[in-house]
Protein backbone atom coordinates (compact mmCIF):
# COMPACT_ATOMS: atom_id res chain seq x y z
CA UNK A 1 0.00 0.00 0.00
CA UNK A 2 1.46 3.28 -1.12
CA UNK A 3 0.55 6.54 0.58
CA UNK A 4 1.17 9.85 -1.09
CA UNK A 5 1.80 12.96 0.89
CA UNK A 6 0.18 16.14 -0.31
CA UNK A 7 2.80 18.51 -1.63
CA UNK A 8 2.77 22.17 -0.72
CA UNK A 9 4.89 25.06 -1.88
CA UNK A 10 8.53 25.07 -0.96
CA UNK A 11 10.11 28.04 0.77
CA UNK A 12 12.01 28.94 -2.41
CA UNK A 13 8.80 29.04 -4.46
CA UNK A 14 7.13 31.30 -1.90
CA UNK A 15 10.15 33.66 -1.85
CA UNK A 16 10.19 33.86 -5.66
CA UNK A 17 6.48 34.68 -5.70
CA UNK A 18 6.98 37.38 -3.07
CA UNK A 19 9.89 38.87 -5.03
CA UNK A 20 7.80 39.03 -8.22
CA UNK A 21 4.92 40.66 -6.32
CA UNK A 22 7.27 43.20 -4.73
CA UNK A 23 8.76 44.15 -8.11
CA UNK A 24 5.27 44.60 -9.59
CA UNK A 25 4.20 46.79 -6.65
CA UNK A 26 7.31 48.99 -6.91
CA UNK A 27 6.73 49.45 -10.65
CA UNK A 28 3.11 50.41 -9.99
CA UNK A 29 4.18 52.87 -7.29
CA UNK A 30 6.68 54.54 -9.64
CA UNK A 31 4.03 54.83 -12.37
CA UNK A 32 1.57 56.37 -9.93
CA UNK A 33 4.19 58.87 -8.72
CA UNK A 34 4.98 59.85 -12.33
CA UNK A 35 1.29 60.42 -13.05
CA UNK A 36 0.90 62.55 -9.93
CA UNK A 37 3.95 64.67 -10.83
CA UNK A 38 2.65 65.14 -14.37
CA UNK A 39 -0.79 66.22 -13.13
CA UNK A 40 0.84 68.74 -10.76
CA UNK A 41 3.02 70.11 -13.58
CA UNK A 42 0.03 70.45 -15.91
CA UNK A 43 -1.88 72.34 -13.22
CA UNK A 44 1.01 74.76 -12.75
CA UNK A 45 1.32 75.30 -16.51
CA UNK A 46 -2.41 76.02 -16.77
CA UNK A 47 -2.24 78.59 -13.95
CA UNK A 48 0.89 80.13 -15.51
CA UNK A 49 -0.89 80.39 -18.85
CA UNK A 50 -3.79 82.23 -17.22
CA UNK A 51 -1.34 84.72 -15.66
CA UNK A 52 0.55 85.29 -18.92
CA UNK A 53 -2.62 85.70 -20.97
CA UNK A 54 -4.04 88.17 -18.44
CA UNK A 55 -0.86 90.24 -18.71
CA UNK A 56 -0.94 90.26 -22.52
CA UNK A 57 -4.67 91.00 -22.67
CA UNK A 58 -4.18 93.96 -20.33
CA UNK A 59 -1.66 95.38 -22.83
CA UNK A 60 -4.10 94.99 -25.69
CA UNK A 61 -6.92 96.60 -23.70
CA UNK A 62 -4.72 99.63 -22.93
CA UNK A 63 -4.98 100.46 -26.66
CA UNK A 64 -1.60 102.14 -26.71
CA UNK A 65 1.81 101.05 -27.85
CA UNK A 66 3.71 99.78 -24.79
CA UNK A 67 7.08 101.26 -23.98
CA UNK A 68 10.22 99.19 -24.55
CA UNK A 69 11.62 97.58 -21.40
CA UNK A 70 11.06 94.96 -18.74
CA UNK A 71 8.60 94.88 -15.87
CA UNK A 72 7.82 92.32 -13.20
CA UNK A 73 4.54 91.60 -11.46
CA UNK A 74 3.10 88.97 -9.17
CA UNK A 75 0.08 86.91 -10.14
CA UNK A 76 -1.80 84.72 -7.68
CA UNK A 77 -3.92 81.91 -9.08
CA UNK A 78 -5.50 79.17 -6.96
CA UNK A 79 -3.28 80.11 -4.02
CA UNK A 80 -0.12 79.81 -6.13
CA UNK A 81 2.03 82.95 -6.28
CA UNK A 82 3.72 83.31 -9.68
CA UNK A 83 6.10 85.98 -10.98
CA UNK A 84 5.45 87.39 -14.46
CA UNK A 85 8.31 89.08 -16.31
CA UNK A 86 7.00 91.17 -19.17
CA UNK A 87 9.61 92.11 -21.76
CA UNK A 88 8.70 94.60 -24.50
CA UNK A 89 11.08 94.80 -27.47
CA UNK A 90 11.01 96.91 -30.64
CA UNK A 91 10.40 95.35 -34.04
CA UNK A 92 11.59 96.49 -37.49
CA UNK A 93 8.17 98.11 -37.95
CA UNK A 94 7.88 101.00 -35.45
CA UNK A 95 4.10 100.48 -35.18
CA UNK A 96 4.53 97.11 -33.49
CA UNK A 97 6.22 95.74 -30.36
CA UNK A 98 7.16 92.19 -29.45
CA UNK A 99 5.99 91.28 -25.96
CA UNK A 100 7.22 88.23 -24.03
CA UNK A 101 5.49 87.16 -20.83
CA UNK A 102 7.67 84.73 -18.85
CA UNK A 103 5.97 83.12 -15.86
CA UNK A 104 8.11 81.56 -13.14
CA UNK A 105 7.80 80.20 -9.65
CA UNK A 106 10.71 80.43 -7.27
CA UNK A 107 13.13 81.25 -10.10
CA UNK A 108 12.04 78.27 -12.22
CA UNK A 109 10.47 79.18 -15.55
CA UNK A 110 7.12 77.52 -16.10
CA UNK A 111 5.85 79.14 -19.29
CA UNK A 112 6.71 81.76 -21.92
CA UNK A 113 4.14 83.39 -24.19
CA UNK A 114 5.01 85.81 -26.97
CA UNK A 115 2.77 88.16 -28.93
CA UNK A 116 2.92 91.23 -31.13
CA UNK A 117 1.12 94.39 -30.01
CA UNK A 118 0.35 97.14 -32.48
CA UNK A 119 -0.47 100.82 -32.16
CA UNK A 120 -4.25 101.35 -32.07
Amino acid sequence: MSTTRPRGFTLVEVLVALAITAIALVAGLKATAALTDNADRQGRVLLAEICAENQLIALRLARSLPGVGDSTSTCTQAGLSLQVLQSVQPTPNPNFRRVDAVVSEGGTQILKLTTIVGAN
